[in-house]
């Protein structure tokens, strides 16, 4: 196993690949990825907005469980390519040329996201999935000719995508009746293929330090995407009738949110990262995370449409719009740090005290009006992680 990716190169333009050390100093994330990462965001914005859409219509169901959908695959594509880049980034042409071709599928995923939410179309979302799981599994070949030691794995992931990107193919001829049985099925399978291919086969050489780094940007591209959509919001607001109480106690309490869970994020570390386990219990849980954190922004901006009196979403369905999002942020991030030992939750049961004061909010907003309810959460949220960071200091200064 080499330490750099170029270790052995065979021409100016081309390298051998070969697998990354998992020990390797220093290992951040490449141009490249972050360009890949931007891409992603425009997936996102438009899930985000989609969903604040349904929500001002009062479509709450339909809007959620499209949100959902649309949402996994953005995540799933996007956390592929991130575990095998950890393992296999050679970064010569042939692999930028179809980390390209990925690139181009969000895009094509993207712009079929609103035909899901108003007419339960997936056919441009499955087009451009297919395309980026196509280039995906180019990659795990590739690698699989390249480097032998990794060989088994590398084709059970080839297989097992290939395999399942057929069905999601045949799954657009599918009965109305079947459409979500069927989805649901082929999410199982796209969860089983790396826990089938790492532990029957040659496990990938990802590390733990860049893995890490990976979700923290991520996390960070999702929470500026919230920032910049509630900010639209509250300039149109205030465009039509001048800055009011509400909106400025939503735009505080956004804001709040968004830095208190930031930093809850950012008490952790990749220590936990050590096994597959661990690893498929952090990976898999930031589908519920990354989820959370995006439909945050458009809880707010349905917060800011209640506030304004626009769409028909009802004050405390408003609430609970930018409450349940947070709760469920909160109780995973909680879960995970814990599962993982990564250190960034003093105690869970503080974690759990503050997502029920956060519900309890959300339900209140009709007596709270919407913007001291979503001031509460803000201030709630940011409680929680005063108690927790005191819990770590003294548990941290007793040893």
């Amino acid at each position: 196993m080499s330490g750099q990716a170029d270790a052995t190169p065979t021409g100016p333009l081309r390298r051998v690949m070969r697998g990354r050390d998992p020990r390797e100093g220093h290992r951040a994330a490449t141009p490249l990825e972050l360009l890949f990462d931007l891409t992603f965001v425009v997936a996102v914005s438009q899930a985000a907005s989609q969903l604040h859409h349904a929500l001002a219509e009062d479509h709450v169901g339909s809007g959620l469980a499209a949100y959902a959908a649309v949402f996994f695959a953005i995540w799933w594509a996007w956390m592929n390519f991130s575990w095998f880049a950890s393992a296999y980034d050679t970064d010569d042409v042939p692999y930028r040329l179809l980390t390209l071709l990925q690139m181009a599928g969000v895009l094509v995923l993207a712009s079929g996201v609103a035909a899901v939410f108003e007419e339960g179309d997936f056919t441009l979302v499955v087009v451009g999935y297919v395309v980026m799981r196509a280039a995906m599994v180019a990659q795990w070949l590739r690698a699989a000719i390249e480097h032998p030691e990794g060989r088994s794995g590398a084709l059970r992931y080839a297989a097992g995508i290939t395999v399942v990107q057929m069905f999601w193919v045949a799954r657009l001829w599918a009965p109305d009746a079947w459409a979500w049985t069927t989805f649901l099925v082929l999410v199982a399978a796209e969860l089983a293929v790396p826990a089938w291919a790492e532990y029957r086969g040659h496990p990938t050489s990802w590390h733990p330090g860049h893995i890490a780094e990976r979700y923290s940007l991520f996390t960070i591209i999702v929470l500026g995407e919230v920032i910049l959509g509630s900010l639209a919001a509250v300039r149109s607001a205030v465009a039509d009738r001048g800055l009011s109480a509400p909106v400025l106690l939503i735009a505080i309490g956004g804001l709040l949110l968004v830095f208190a869970l930031w930093w809850i994020y950012f008490t952790g570390n990749e220590a936990g990262l050590t096994t597959l386990r661990t690893a498929l219990v952090w990976g898999y849980g930031h589908y519920v995370v990354f989820a959370a954190l995006a439909a945050i922004g458009a809880g707010l901006e349905a917060a800011l449409d209640a506030a304004e009196h626009h769409g028909h979403l009802s004050t405390r369905g408003a609430g609970l719009a930018v409450a349940v999002p947070v709760v469920i942020a909160l109780l995973m991030l909680g879960a995970l740090h814990r599962a993982t030992r990564t250190g960034a939750v003093g105690h869970t049961l503080m974690v759990v005290a503050g997502a029920l004061v956060v519900l309890a909010l959300g339900f209140s907003a009709p007596a709270l009006q919407i913007g001291g309810a979503v001031l509460g959460m803000g201030l709630a949220v940011a409680a929680t992680l005063a108690a927790n960071l005191f819990t770590i200091r003294h548990r941290s200064e007793r040893r």
